[in-house]
């Protein structure tokens, strides 16, 4: 009997050192620490969105839709002669509805139908922006109205890299300065998470006209963002 209590008592023992291993190999793999960074860079946009809308007023629904759909064939011929491919040229919004009038002594009168139709333009060749511009609002009358222009990076994969990498090495930096500060050897990276804080296409930037009565586009500078949070073994 006390050769198996010796064995039982023997068992009992290592199980309990067996947790204690456990516990501190828990408590080792706890040990991190987590920082966050970000890489930023700046980038010149290459392309632009121009936003237009044909808009016309007619008798009757019917006549305000024709009159719209032949400003638009006008806008598109301009476009296409100009280099902007139908891939480039997306209808972003089509409608007809009533307009009224209101008066005191009459109240609300119908006056005709307006008919709209939106586009969204994107000019691949941004220095040629102004132009395309100048080419669409030359080939309608007054039913045309320019609704805003964003440039923008139409391809941010090189500048996202760049991006990537200044925030990993600003959250290397920063997790190597708190270990050297608490007197611990860091360890390698055990998880790491991604944000793209980016600006790629800013509020419309202005049209301004040079000497020559072109219209140019201003294409200003941007900043990508990459935000990234780290965590690190000790």
């Amino acid at each position: 009997m006390k050769t198996r209590s010796s064995k039982l008592l023997a068992l009992s023992l290592a199980m309990i050192a067996f947790g204690g291993l456990q516990s501190s190999v828990a408590q080792a793999a706890d040990r991190y620490i987590s920082v966050s960074a970000i890489g930023t860079v700046k980038v010149k946009p290459d392309t632009v969105r121009l936003n237009a809308t044909v808009s016309v007023v007619n008798a009757t629904n019917k006549d305000a839709m024709a009159g719209a759909s032949a400003s638009a064939a006008k806008v598109r011929a301009a476009l296409l002669a100009n280099g902007i491919t139908a891939q480039y040229i997306k209808s972003t919004s089509l409608t007809v509805f009533p307009e009224y009038n209101y008066t005191a002594d009459k109240g609300s009168v119908l006056t005709g139908y307006r008919a709209s139709q939106s586009f969204e333009i994107i000019i691949r060749n941004a220095a040629n922006a102004g132009v395309v511009v100048d080419a669409v609002v030359a080939s309608t009358d007054n039913s045309l109205s320019i609704d805003g222009v964003t440039p923008f990076v139409y391809d941010n994969t090189i500048a996202s890299q760049s991006a990537r990498t200044a925030a990993v090495k600003s959250a290397k930096s920063k997790a190597l300065s708190y270990a050297k500060l608490l007197g611990v050897s860091l360890g390698k990276i055990v998880s790491l998470q991604e944000s793209t804080a980016s600006n790629p296409y800013p509020v419309m930037m202005a049209m301004a006209k040079s000497d020559a009565g072109a219209t140019q586009i201003d294409l200003g500078q941007q900043d990508l963002t990459i935000s990234i949070t780290t965590r690190w073994a000790l």
